[in-house]
């Protein structure tokens, strides 16, 4: 599903992927910064545990999203697809700052929440500006394009990755999560070679890459977002590969992003951000 349009005089809302296990105790910069961004002491979150087998989850977010200064949490589970359409939860969604998915299983939340009036709205709540988060199987959420399974610590092959609709936030990126800590530079490539349209994301745990209204990508956290650029692909041999056959590309671009450096998807470049300013 393609983002919604932003109405006349509205500013898209910023699309914050982050790669799982952020840290939320001693050194949460990613969720204050979430949460500034929905406004502070006057931000008012809503959190989707959906993608969770655990029952503390949202109530665990709520309680770091109170702690560091939100002052109003919600938490909004759905346990069937039924959920998605009641108005009171479209209500919601349309009257908060922000709203947060938790990690678990993205398919859970392409099947209880894709399709609903809930996804149409938070589309929406996102044109108009609000402001949409997801960790882990949240980030891969966020995408039209959504990697629902895949190998790690595999070669690219046309079998490496299976792709499923997602929520359609944006249509310029394919996120993938765990990035480094779970090898999966292959998959992220694959994906590519299924539509080289796309940029490739490739997001470590405890970062995030910030996409601004403007589309620019600005990391922030400890690790690296790696940008898997196909906008100059000389050759791809996807077409002839079966299942477990490598896949050859030319002409990839790839760009590892620290906190500070980002990518505007519109030009697809890259800059080393408040780094460089530092070091001048």
């Amino acid at each position: 599903m393609s983002p919604s349009p932003t109405p006349d005089g509205a500013t898209r809302g910023w699309i914050i992927p982050i790669g799982g296990s952020e840290e939320k105790e001693n050194n949460a910069t990613i969720l204050e910064r979430f949460v500034q961004i929905c406004g502070g002491r006057d931000a008012k979150i809503v959190v989707i545990p959906t993608a969770s087998k655990l029952h503390d989850t949202g109530d665990r977010y709520r309680a770091i999203f109170t702690d560091l200064g939100a002052t109003e949490v919600d938490v909004m589970d759905f346990d069937t697809r039924r959920d998605g359409d009641e108005p009171g939860r479209v209500a919601a969604i349309k009257a908060c700052d922000g709203v947060f998915l938790t990690g678990g299983n993205q398919m859970r939340l392409a099947t209880m929440i894709g399709g609903t009036a809930v996804a149409k709205a938070l589309r929406e709540h996102n044109a108009n500006g609000g402001h949409v988060a997801g960790t882990s199987a949240g980030a891969s959420f966020l995408s039209e394009h959504m990697i629902a399974f895949g190998d790690d610590n595999r070669m690219p092959h046309a079998g490496s990755v299976t792709l499923a609709p997602g929520l359609g936030l944006t249509n310029r990126v394919v996120i993938d999560q765990h990035f480094t800590q779970r090898g999966r530079l292959g998959r992220l490539i694959t994906a590519l070679a299924f539509n080289p349209f796309l940029i490739g994301l490739g997001i470590d745990e405890d970062t995030a890459a910030f996409i601004s209204p403007d589309q620019t990508v600005e990391v922030e956290g400890s690790g690296t977002v790696t940008i898997v650029d196909s906008s100059k692909l000389k050759f791809s041999s996807m077409d002839g590969a079966g299942p477990d056959d490598p896949i050859s590309m030319l002409g990839l671009t790839l760009h590892v992003l620290i906190r500070g450096a980002t990518f505007n998807l519109h030009t697809r470049e890259a800059s080393a951000g408040t780094l460089a300013v530092s070091k001048s």
